[in-house]
């Protein structure tokens, strides 16, 4: 397996490999050769075998690992002890635990255990050949623990660099997976805005548009008075649209969200456009009320109106609120108007499940049904929690 590497990394572990062969190479040429050894030059192989594995170890450290084991191997092959080059194995152990895939980290672990035992078997190879005596187990015991403690120590350390990586991209992965979440929730939000505002704002346009019109020839003044609304409904609309467009321009801008103190004005647009609206707010909310679920209330109430002034009859709508201290229950009725002969009513929209999903994020429930001719929507919306514990939305735009 092969590593990216950045290329000022790919230098460094160059210029180490090299560096680490100049200074090793006085040292290996003075160190003793037992047995059958070609002389002191026998140490250029092994040093530049074990050089390469300290170069290439980021790079492959499964190929560096393998490199070790043949320059260790040649250095025994040739009779020689212990040397300073021989320290590239314990970095090349520590690069199989911390960058190897899984295989080769368990490679290197099986190298910790068995490269010790060949290192006791190497250096005690005269007593087991029979020249030695019992006395020397103690001492065979102390090296095996010995090269033990300090071929495991460094590999120790890469499987604790190794997992401190691991946690490192978990903890980058999980917050951009928040991130990604807080976005999507954020742009459900804006397009479950727009949906309100531009629903409510053309059935307002439609329905004085259709009035202007009867009214053309009869009523000069009752024709500017519905244009006036129009034009004022419009530049409402486009005035909030431009807003919602803002948001998803710059993710870290939030604008004035809808209050209790605007419906008002949603029920003044649902009168111009000639529907008679009948509100009742008994018990009205006492002290200060989470912009949550002020927000929540004004959205339902938009598309509930906005419903029926597209599906209703110019008969009414009655709108209840009633501010309990723990719950808001809100009421709204219209009767559903008939549908032409050969037309079919369109439903499915995305309406009455926004409706639904905003009472739910603020902990309540919403349901909306048809009967005998009358479209009922019923909500109630928890008050005392949502200002102490305020909705996903909410936090998001936070």
């Amino acid at each position: 397996m092969f590593r990216s590497l950045r290329p000022y990394q790919v230098a460094v572990d160059a210029a180490l490999a090299v560096l680490f062969a100049l200074v090793s190479l006085p040292y290996e040429l003075t160190t003793r050769v037992d047995g059958y050894g070609i002389g002191a030059w026998g140490a250029i192989p092994v040093i530049l075998l074990l050089s390469t594995a300290l170069g290439i170890r980021r790079f492959s450290p499964g190929l560096a690992l393998a490199v070790a084991w043949g320059g260790a191997i040649v250095q025994m092959g040739l009779g020689r002890g212990p040397g300073f080059a021989d320290i590239a194995i314990f970095a090349v152990l520590y690069a199989t635990a911390a960058y190897g895939t899984r295989l080769v980290f368990w490679l290197g672990l099986a190298s910790v255990v068995v490269g010790s035992g060949t290192i006791t078997v190497y250096l005690f190879r005269w007593a087991f050949l029979g020249s030695g005596s019992l006395s020397d187990v103690p001492t065979l015991i102390f090296v095996l623990l010995a090269a033990l403690f300090a071929l495991g120590l460094s590999w120790t350390a890469g499987a604790l660099v190794r997992t401190a990586m691991r946690a490192r991209a978990n903890r980058a992965a999980q917050a951009r997976a928040e991130e990604q979440t807080v976005a999507e929730q954020e742009r459900t939000r804006i397009a479950r805005d727009m949906h309100d505002i531009v629903a409510h704002s053309l059935a307002v346009i439609i329905a004085q548009s259709d009035g202007a019109r009867y009214a053309a020839a009869s009523d000069p003044e009752a024709q500017a008075a519905a244009l006036g609304t129009i034009s004022s409904t419009a530049r409402s609309a486009l005035s909030d649209v431009r807003l919602l467009l803002t948001q998803l321009r710059h993710s870290q801008a939030e604008g004035p969200q809808p209050t209790l103190a605007d419906l008002e004005q949603l029920y003044a647009q649902v009168r111009a456009a000639g529907v008679e609206l009948r509100v009742d707010v008994d018990p009205a909310p006492r002290g200060e009320v989470a912009a949550s679920v002020q927000l929540s209330v004004y959205r339902i109430l938009q598309e509930a109106l906005t419903n029926a002034l597209r599906h209703g009859t110019p008969a009414g709508v009655d709108v209840s609120l009633e501010w309990h201290p723990d719950r808001v229950d809100l009421h709204v009725r219209n009767d559903i108007a008939p549908v032409p002969e050969g037309a079919e009513r369109r439903g499915g929209g995305h309406g009455l499940i926004g409706m639904r999903e905003r009472a739910q994020l603020i902990g309540g429930r919403l349901d909306a049904a048809a009967a005998d001719g009358v479209f009922t929507v019923e909500a109630s919306l928890p008050t005392g929690s949502a200002s102490e514990n305020p909705d996903p939305l909410e936090r998001s735009a936070r």
